[in-house]
């Protein structure tokens, strides 16, 4: 049983400045975009954790793990929170990790499905040459995108809880809708960069 426990919200401030941050939530909430956001309004380097992880042919990168440790020894990086032979490795140097908790049906769902046919419709390239599947394999990939999203989409309910228990001093900051994000970006975020820094 996981303490109970409260994160930040959009409107709570920032102690200070982040320089490690991690981006959650299930496919399609937007994570790699946030941390796009963030990095152009910070100037901290974002690495998408997928062009690590993914090789030719969908093949998991044998350097994958060697790669996200180099990253984690840095002083400032922005990722994404995900595949489990990381997930630790991660959160142990990170003093940031935003959760995208929003409305799975009305929001995500929606966004990942026109993601997916966007990019299997262009066969838009992404990682390492890598391409959509044909859409007729979400009726029998179990982890095709869609599946793993409808499936593990209260997974970040249990892993967070455990995470802040496991990481007290790591600051969460939990947002339930894009206007949320907006609100956090625009307001918490912007006033720890305008911050003079702590001597």
């Amino acid at each position: 049983m996981v303490a109970e426990w409260t994160a930040a919200g959009p409107n709570d401030p920032l102690l200070r400045p982040p320089s490690r941050i991690l981006v959650a939530g299930v496919s399609g909430s937007g994570k790699t975009t946030l941390a796009g956001r963030i990095a152009a309004l910070t100037g901290i380097p974002h690495t998408e954790i997928d062009a690590l992880h993914h090789g030719p042919d969908w093949v998991p990168r044998g350097e994958f793990v060697t790669e996200v440790r180099e990253l984690v020894g840095r002083e400032r990086w922005i990722t994404e929170w995900q595949y489990s032979q990381v997930r630790e490795l991660l959160a142990d140097r990170a003093d940031v990790l935003i959760w995208l908790d929003l409305p799975f049906a009305r929001v995500v769902l929606p966004r990942l499905v026109r993601r997916t046919l966007r990019r299997r419709w262009h066969r838009e390239m992404l990682w390492n040459g890598n391409v959509e599947p044909p859409l007729w394999t979400v009726l029998r990939d179990r982890d095709h995108v869609v599946r793993y999203a409808v499936t593990g989409r209260r997974k970040y309910h249990q892993k967070i809880p455990a995470l802040a228990a496991a990481r007290p001093d790591l600051t969460i900051v939990r947002l339930r809708s894009p206007a949320h994000v907006e609100r956090w970006m625009s307001g918490p975020l912007r006033d720890a960069l305008a911050r003079p820094p702590r001597l």
